[in-house]
């Protein structure tokens, strides 16, 4: 707990998710406790987890220091939602931007919706705090820029402003289509500039380096696909054996998996074909030294499920990156 704020505050994990907690006294000297999501697994590293709590708690700060009531987006069936007497979002925005995330929903690819879900209850709370009475009709350019400069001068990543930009302007052109609006609010602005991405390559000896650490890890195999074909971690863990042809020497992306949700709120992986971009289905020359790589795997396999028997998870089976009991590796592992 931090004991010299007027309100204190920990970190803590429910349903599988990491919160932070505050606590307080309102007005009336009644004690109150409010969860904040972090967006973040149980699971996480500490420096996302740190990243997370250090933006929370400076929101929470910002509330506290105007005599703001503590806000929070209102989630149906939700049971890790506040009391509704904290929450004083306007419901109008808080409605069409619910409207806007059902319609884009089952076209939508599982990471990029949750990523527009965030970014519309992050907007709904800041207009909440500094625009309480604005309506869909009168919201201009004038306060998304303002929404977009707090976010910078918060110390967000020009990168990550321009995917709340992207956001919002989707959003936006759906409140045109649906004719809630006349024009759109994001006409007269430009797309915040993101920051220039420098990537930096292990060179051989560091790659060997790296491969005798994970040498008879169950991510070994993981690593050396990610080292030889730059591939991202849901697309190796999206292989399965029919998209490997040893006959033809080709290993075929055209599927990922992600780490997400379910209704409950329970941690799962989900399955997905609909990747990235229509390039990024691709089919790719399969590596003599991953060929060796995978046959030796799928030798174990079959030798893991016979050890295991009954008890080996077949939820998964056909599945490449599958640790010795059948259970397929997480992303977030």
């Amino acid at each position: 707990m931090k004991a010299s704020l007027p309100y204190k505050y920990i970190t803590s994990v429910k349903n599988g998710k990491q919160y932070v907690v505050f606590d307080f006294k309102d007005k009336v000297g009644k004690r109150k406790r409010k969860w904040v999501s972090t967006g973040l697994p149980e699971k996480c590293t500490k420096k996302s987890l740190n990243e997370a709590v250090e933006e929370i708690v400076a929101e929470f700060a910002e509330q506290w220091n105007n005599n703001q009531v503590v806000l929070s987006i209102n989630r149906k069936n939700d049971s890790d939602a506040e009391s509704d007497e904290n929450i004083i979002v306007n419901k109008e925005l808080n409605s069409f931007f619910s409207d806007w995330l059902t319609a884009i929903k089952a076209n939508s690819a599982r990471t990029t919706f949750q990523c527009y879900k965030r970014n519309a209850e992050r907007f709904v709370k800041y207009m909440a705090v500094h625009y309480p009475d604005v309506t869909l009709a009168d919201l201009n350019h004038t306060h998304i820029q303002a929404y977009l400069n707090h976010k910078m001068d918060e110390g967000v990543k020009g990168s990550t402003v321009k995917q709340y930009y992207l956001a919002l302007h989707s959003a936006f052109a759906y409140a045109v289509k649906m004719e809630m609006l006349t024009q759109h609010p994001m006409d007269k602005m430009s797309v915040p500039r993101a920051d220039r991405h420098e990537a930096v390559f292990y060179n051989v000896d560091e790659l060997n380096e790296l491969f005798e650490v994970f040498k008879g890890h169950k991510l070994e195999l993981i690593v050396h696909i990610a080292a030889y074909y730059g591939l991202r971690r849901c697309e190796i863990l999206g292989l399965k054996w029919d998209s490997i042809d040893f006959k033809k020497g080709t290993i075929t992306i055209e599927r990922k998996v992600v780490s997400d949700y379910d209704e409950s709120g329970q941690p799962k992986l989900f399955v997905e074909t609909r990747l990235k971009t229509n390039s990024t289905r691709r089919t790719l020359p399969l590596i003599p030294h991953i060929r060796d790589m995978l046959l030796e795997k799928k030798d174990m396999d079959k030798h893991h499920k016979k050890l295991c028997g009954k008890d080996y998870i077949t939820e998964f089976e056909g599945f490449v990156c599958c640790d010795p009991y059948g259970k397929l590796i997480s992303p977030n592992t």
